[in-house]
């Protein structure tokens, strides 16, 4: 059996591995960890591609380049590239994981399992291919209110209006805050407008007794925490 012509040039990524009962026994008997992306992503899409799913599997990561790209891609831009079925797998999975990640920070101070934290932000946001500002909004023992989009961008930007931020706080009933955002480009040094908007973050939350413990940035598999630099 060989590729489709569409994946022939797409790299070793896209080379068909063996069966899929071959790999998943493989899995079972020694772990994931000596499987390659293709095959733990084909072995997430045998409920929807049943009889091959090694082609849509091949497909997505060549068009998205990674399996943390692939899991963290927009419904649209799944549909751009496989069957309705298949996207929703892959939603599927990746909201099951954003769960499993977010059960780690429920009901424990945030600032106390900064560990936990990056975890989970690391889930929701290194495989995302635009930039997404969140907010995640504390109680008054920091525990987890709810972590909420509050700026979907482009590659580089997210908007972000400081006083949506607090309005939201309020009717959280939240008393503090960690800001949060991405640059799927993987650069890890802030820009000038993140830490200005961080400052006028801060300055809204003081006026109206909201702290703000934090703006961490995701770039890749690192975690960039303002405070700790001094930009805040």
């Amino acid at each position: 059996m060989s590729l489709p012509t569409e994946l022939q040039d797409a790299g070793p990524q896209a080379r068909l591995p063996a069966a899929v009962a071959e790999v998943a026994q493989r899995a079972l008997a020694h772990g994931f960890a000596g499987l390659d992306e293709l095959e733990t992503l084909g072995l997430i899409l045998t409920r929807s591609s049943r009889a091959d799913p090694w082609t849509p599997a091949g497909a997505l990561l060549a068009r998205f380049g990674c399996l943390p790209r692939v899991l963290g891609a927009t419904v649209a831009e799944l549909r751009q590239v496989v069957r309705d079925p298949v996207a929703l797998d892959i939603q599927l999975f990746a909201e099951v994981m954003r769960c499993a990640l977010e059960f780690r920070i429920r009901r424990r101070p945030l600032i106390s399992s900064w560990s936990a934290v990056h975890d989970y932000l690391r889930g929701s946001l290194a495989g995302r291919s635009r930039e997404q500002f969140r907010v995640l909004f504390l109680d008054k023992a920091n525990q987890l209110i709810a972590d909420e989009l509050m700026g979907d961008g482009t590659v580089d930007h997210a908007p972000v209006y400081p006083r949506e931020v607090m309005r939201r706080a309020l009717e959280l009933a939240a008393s503090a805050c960690i800001l949060v955002h991405n640059h799927p480009t993987g650069g890890a040094t802030p820009s000038t407008a993140d830490i200005e908007v961080t400052r006028q973050v801060v300055a809204a939350g003081r006026a109206l007794g909201v702290a703000v413990h934090d703006h961490l940035l995701v770039a890749g598999d690192v975690v960039v925490s303002f405070k700790a630099k001094g930009l805040m």
